[in-house]
């Protein structure tokens, strides 16, 4: 959560202590926003804002507390964490994309009145997920799947990367060209040339189901996972191919299982739906072993088939790039169901043998569910006692 003001500072709180780092996501995002605005807004002189970033307590495993030293209630959205930001683990929601997404948005709603971006329109959101998919990438120093970004806009979606190609050609980010190759690639708000396709409608969440998160604190080096996977799909294109394509196919067919059953709001009967996620964790753990990548380890087969066996609990899966953070699962919308899996939860034990990892291990269920919609202005009064604490 962002809230643009006035004066460029950026502070990262860690209890009662205040601390300057770096972090490449925020400056990129930053960085990128402006330039795009200076494209369209050529004035020698721009307001300055303070920026204050609030993380939801659900992107991190800690417990968080009150800057009085108690604990924070569950009630409250934002926690005061005992340890550094960038020390936490994380729950693996693809929070640098959403910090990217909100800051991006936040900004160009700061800079550029309605209607020349208003995220009540296509076009500006269009636009939005184009600069964000630019910053995000240039923050990694690589074009990755794009898929949290579009998520983080559009909400949930059926999507398909944009070729890389498209962000490549960008100039360096400190030339006077790039302000305008910039706007140029980002306003192709046609999609001609971003050949992405997101696709709202071809997924949804039935009537009297929804989707929670398993929240495990214990952290994975995710992006060291993705590099391995990707090197194995290179070394054994054959074997990868087929697993590869099972997948697509399992994927596509669970999306047009959830969309007929959304459609049938009286029906009831998962047993398809139960299948469909029953295959598509057979084929993850074929690519772990093959791949010999812990995508699904096992210490997370434990934990996916302790839950998947609770009544109401549909199946689940890790996502992501999996390993040993997080899992999802797809359960009946009741609160005997939600009662049952967190006593399980609570005295469930997550062991992991050899493997490089940190954390508590506890698992919990976090607080968010699934969501149709995306980015949206929120108010701020919401927000007024954040606001009014980092002012003093």
């Amino acid at each position: 959560m962002f809230f643009v003001h006035h004066s460029l500072y950026i502070k990262y709180t860690s209890g009662s202590d205040i601390a300057e780092q770096s972090n490449i996501f925020v400056e990129t995002a930053i960085a990128y926003a402006l330039q795009y605005v200076f494209s369209i807004r050529a004035e020698t002189k721009f307001n300055q804002p303070t920026i204050t970033i609030l993380a939801d307590n659900d992107y991190y495993s800690q417990q968080g507390t009150s800057k009085s030293g108690a604990t924070v209630s569950a009630a409250s959205r934002f926690a005061t964490f005992d340890t550094p930001i960038w020390s936490a683990n994380k729950t693996g929601l693809g929070s640098s994309a959403a910090l990217v997404t909100a800051l991006v948005g936040a900004l160009l709603t700061f800079y550029l009145p309605a209607p020349q971006f208003s995220l009540e329109t296509a076009e500006s959101k269009q636009r939005l997920h184009n600069l964000a998919q630019a910053a995000h990438c240039a923050a990694q120093g690589k074009v990755g799947s794009g898929f949290d970004i579009a998520s983080a806009v559009y909400g949930t979606c059926v999507y398909r990367r944009f070729s890389p190609s498209l962000l490549e050609g960008l100039a360096d980010s400190s030339t006077a060209a790039f302000p305008s190759r910039l706007r140029s690639v980002v306003e192709d708000t046609g999609m001609q040339n971003w050949d992405v396709e997101i696709e709202q409608a071809r997924v949804s969440i039935p009537k009297g189901l929804r989707l929670v998160m398993c929240d495990v604190d214990c952290g994975s080096k995710t992006p060291g996972m993705v590099k391995q996977v990707l090197q194995w799909r290179k070394e054994k294109p054959e074997d990868a191919g087929r697993i590869w394509n099972e997948l697509q196919k399992t994927n596509d067919v669970l999306a047009a299982e959830l969309v007929r059953l959304a459609r049938n709001e009286t029906e009831d009967d998962y047993a398809t739906l139960k299948q469909i996620l029953s295959k598509d964790r057979r084929l993850v753990r074929e690519m772990s072993k093959e791949s010999g990548v812990p995508i699904e380890p096992e210490a997370q087969t434990k934990l996916l088939d302790a839950c998947s066996e609770l009544e109401g609990v549909i199946g689940g899966v890790t996502p992501g790039a999996g390993g040993y953070d997080a899992d999802v699962l797809l359960v009946k919308d009741d609160a005997e169901v939600m009662g049952r899996l967190e006593a399980m939860l609570k005295t469930y034990k997550f062991e992991v043998d050899g493997a490089e990892t940190t954390g508590s291990g506890r698992v919990g269920l976090l607080g968010v569910r699934e969501e149709m919609v995306g980015v949206r202005v929120e108010s701020e009064h919401e927000y007024k006692g954040w606001v009014e604490a980092e002012a003093e």
